[in-house]
């Protein structure tokens, strides 16, 4: 996954839990302190670094059949997914993408160095959660946020 020269909206089914805020995650950062003052204590749209797992397919269908697995398995409990069962349940299974094979791990990678919608996806991830479905250039991907860092 490199930088695209034209990043494309990241649309779709997954557009509302993982895009939070609108725009992405600058503007969370630019409107500074929502309610409850959280968008300072958990980072989102501030931090230089993000270390991720993801889940890449090229069918919309495949993606949806592994995050149905997420909601069954942990999110309609309410629970963060252990990064170890998305690795090795969900990113060995269903992802396509080179990093399947390494449990989907990305590992640390700074603002600027994805394409435009997973970027903003990654950084807008609190810190255990997964995204919703979305699509990019790339295809259709999972994000699991495991660390934020300046």
């Amino acid at each position: 996954m490199g930088k695209d020269s034209k990043p494309k909206d990241a649309g779709g089914k997954g557009k509302g839990k993982a895009k939070q805020g609108g725009s992405g995650a600058d503007e969370s950062a630019s409107k500074g302190k929502g309610k409850s003052g959280k968008a300072a204590a958990d980072g989102l749209g501030t931090c230089t670094y993000v270390k991720a797992r993801h889940i890449l397919s090229e069918k919309q269908g495949k993606i949806n059949e592994a995050y149905k697995k997420l909601q069954d398995g942990w999110l309609s409990n309410g629970d963060k997914v252990p990064p170890a069962e998305f690795a090795k349940v969900l990113a060995a299974e269903y992802s396509e993408c080179p990093s399947g094979k390494k449990g989907g791990d990305l590992g640390w990678f700074p603002r600027g160095k994805m394409a435009g919608p997973f970027q903003e996806v990654a950084f807008a991830t609190q810190v255990g959660a997964t995204s919703a479905p979305f699509k990019s250039t790339h295809g259709y991907h999972i994000i699991l946020c495991e660390g934020r860092k300046n």
